[in-house]
């Protein structure tokens, strides 16, 4: 099997059960979470030999964030414990024109305050062929974004192949600081993957025609934020989201892939949405899959797509839906009929 590692911090999700609001909430749903975790799982889910680099507390609740990733098939054998603390996100559950709401509380967690050192990627990537990060990993703490860039570098010495998924989060850093960090970082990688936001909040690249507020998305606006990355980093290859919000609850769902100077589309979806954390993600997790096993470019899109379309259908961030599911929906089978 196809070795991958994925490195970032792994969470503790908390929501009130159902589309309950904070202050309503008597009790939460606990569950585990993570941008690269959530890659891992979709990896794992498909058959590689995904591993999990992060650090957790040498705790009972560290022990369970482990636990549930080895229940999905990941390993992990290469993470490190110590620390404080296992951030927490607690997620309120949008409906129709109400917005999901995050409240993080992740501040001095073990892998925020872990440093260089703590982690020896040369023996990490051994056998390794993808390496996996985000940009709210090196967000967490000037001492992450020094593990990212040890990371990165051992990875390009190594030929690994390298993805960045840019995932802004505006509060855990501002988009000047983002900037400064990233683009160091984008020099060592192969596919950036974006939503309709993060080139234009970290790097100022934004789609013309476009206006994500009304659910309005151009294809050559896309076209030109994925020519100006390639251009500026010299990426292989560019995937980005194209999601039209049309309310919490409906969204249009598709995404594109620019490489070579061509860009691929694929269908676009109408999902009405269940949970909709974790589906980009799942895209990014589908990808790095589809082009590990070879796929032609149109083929690994359209599996990443439907990847993230059926995400969005399930309960929490984890991947859920199996490759088979994954490759009817991306030859058309979107009936939703009860299979029997």
């Amino acid at each position: 099997m196809k070795k991958t590692v994925c490195f970032g911090e792994i969470m503790m999700r908390l929501n009130p059960k159902g589309f309950l609001r904070f202050v309503q909430a008597t009790e939460y749903e606990a569950t585990y979470a993570g941008g690269e975790a959530n890659v891992a799982v979709s990896l794992a889910n498909y058959g590689l030999d995904s591993y999990y680099v992060t650090k957790v507390p040498d705790t009972e609740i560290g022990q369970s964030a482990i636990n549930e990733l080895r229940r999905y098939g990941v390993k992990t054998d290469l993470i490190a414990r110590g620390g404080e603390r296992l951030g927490i996100y607690f997620l309120e559950k949008g409906a129709s024109q109400r917005a999901s709401k995050v409240i993080y509380d992740r501040a001095y967690s073990a892998i925020a305050e872990s440093k260089p050192g703590d982690f020896d990627w040369g023996n990490i990537f051994k056998g390794a062929e993808w390496f996996h990060f985000t940009g709210i990993t090196p967000a967490l703490s000037d001492s992450c974004a020094a593990l990212c860039m040890e990371a990165v570098k051992e990875a390009k010495k190594l030929g690994i192949k390298v993805s960045c998924d840019l995932n802004f989060r505006k509060k855990l850093w501002n988009s000047e600081k983002a900037g400064k960090v990233m683009g160091g970082l984008m020099e060592y990688v192969d596919l950036c993957i974006a939503n309709e936001e993060d080139a234009s909040d970290v790097f100022g690249i934004k789609a013309a025609g476009t206006d994500i507020e009304k659910g309005e998305l151009s294809h050559e606006g896309y076209i030109s934020v994925a020519k100006q990355l390639t251009d500026r980093f010299g990426f292989d290859k560019v995937g980005i989201t194209l999601r039209g919000s049309l309310s919490a609850s409906d969204n249009k769902w598709s995404g594109m892939l620019y490489t070579g100077g061509q860009a691929f589309f694929a269908p676009e979806y109408l999902v009405h949405i269940v949970d909709r954390v974790g589906g980009g993600d799942s895209f990014g997790g589908a990808l790095i899959y589809s082009l590990l096993e070879g796929y032609d470019n149109q083929k690994a899109l359209d599996f990443a797509v439907a990847a993230s379309c059926l995400a969005h259908s399930v309960e929490f961030d984890f991947n859920q839906v199996s490759k088979a599911e994954v490759e009817a929906l991306a030859k058309g089978n979107a009936s939703g009929r009860v299979q029997r």
